[in-house]
């Protein structure tokens, strides 16, 4: 496989590395991500970026004009942590005692910070202005539409988003047409029966029992009313119900996920899963209450914005950059996209010597290739470089 790192990001490696060190090793969760927000608003402003804090409570924005007329372009940036204890023994581990960066948002920030650099010494040659956003909370609380409403995406004209993934190898970058990235609604059941003595059923309504077959009737919502090519899961994550071995449960709580690419495939299941209840209820008694709740949309990525995107990555990692089938996971960029046009896109980051997937995103022994780093920069340059310097439209 061969890689052509732009030299502006060969020449500032060890500085994106070291950046993403240091964020790796003080990770923040949600919106209090006062450090690292620090970290990117002094970065930007060495480099002479104009900076906006507290945008979307605790995001920065940079502002680089260039010296001539042309496009907006926004690149978007997550700076957030996750709630895990590391258990990695790698010499950058987190000093914040369970919390820590296992889903590579500290990459994202440093290649974007890289990117703004190298950009900045560019600025006579650019047709056109970047904006440079960096979002809290993009892993709970949809840190994405409290930056929109503040303003950040206001005369942008298209948005990229990038994304280490372990899940591929290091030099590839993957991304395609559409839908890529899935809505994450969330589902929340509370069976209600009547409680009793173990021995001694009659009487009684047990939650449990009602629940095991609730549970068993739920899988076949996608096995038997979803169109078999088109795209859905439904997961149920926990169940809890019961006091003790020899009492009839007179409750259980159940909490799960519902992912879709479409509004219509949503609506299907939110349907059968209210039918499902309601039959269930009719035939074991007992009330059943059904909570679903839309998270975040569907990610759907420009046509136009992704064949920009091909053109860039082939240049840096050629045959490497490839369409890919789209992911049930679900990202608060999705918001973005849906108020211009936007691309999203994965850069294999899989570790040295290991199989792609074997150290996954949310484990505590997380960590990427930081090689990875550099090829995320140079696909973001050069699609930057072809759109505002060399000014190639499709």
């Amino acid at each position: 496989m061969t890689i052509n790192i732009k030299p502006e990001i060969h020449t500032i490696a060890s500085e994106i590395i070291d950046i993403r060190r240091d964020i790796h090793m003080y990770p923040e969760q949600g919106f209090d991500v006062y450090r690292t927000a620090a970290l990117v608003a002094e970065k930007l402003r060495a480099v002479g970026i104009h900076v906006q804090e507290k945008v979307g409570k605790t995001g920065v924005v940079g502002h680089l004009e260039g010296n001539h007329p042309g496009p907006t372009i926004a690149l978007r940036a997550d700076m957030d942590a996750l709630p895990i204890h590391e258990t990695g023994k790698i010499a950058y581990r987190s000093k914040n005692d369970g919390v820590m960066h296992a889903c590579g948002h500290d990459g994202h920030t440093a290649i974007l910070l890289g990117v703004a650099k190298v950009l900045t010494a560019k600025k006579e040659l650019l047709h056109g202005r970047l904006r440079f956003i960096f979002q809290p909370s993009e892993e709970k609380d949809g840190g994405a539409t409290h930056m929109i409403d503040d303003g950040c995406l206001e005369g942008v004209d298209e948005i990229y988003g990038i994304h280490l993934w372990n899940y591929s190898e290091f030099g590839e970058i993957g991304s395609i047409p559409g839908a890529i990235l899935a809505a994450t609604d969330s589902l929340n059941l509370i069976v209600k029966g009547i409680g009793g003595h173990g021995a001694m059923p009659q009487g009684t309504v047990d939650a449990i029992v009602v629940s095991a077959n609730l549970l068993n009737a739920l899988q076949t919502v996608v096995s038997r009313n979803v169109d078999p090519l088109k795209n859905a899961v439904v997961t149920v994550g926990t169940i809890h119900g019961g006091d003790n071995h020899n009492v009839i449960a007179s409750s259980v709580k159940m909490d799960g996920t519902v992912r879709t690419f479409s509004e219509e495939i949503s609506t299907l299941i939110r349907n059968r899963i209210r039918q499902i209840a309601k039959g269930i209820e009719t035939t074991f008694g007992g009330k059943i209450e059904v909570r679903i709740e839309k998270g975040y949309p569907a990610t759907v990525n420009d046509p136009k914005l992704f064949e920009k995107l091909m053109i860039a990555a082939k240049t840096v990692v050629g045959d490497s950059a490839r369409k890919i089938t789209p992911f049930m996971g679900g990202e608060d960029f999705a918001y973005y996209a849906q108020k211009v046009p936007g691309c999203f896109f994965f850069i294999g980051s899989s570790p040295q010597g290991v199989s792609p997937g074997t150290i996954p995103h949310h484990c505590s022994h997380f960590d990427f290739d930081e090689r990875a780093l550099l090829v995320g920069a140079s696909v973001l340059l050069e699609l930057i470089e072809n759109t505002l310097v060399h000014g190639h439209v499709l």
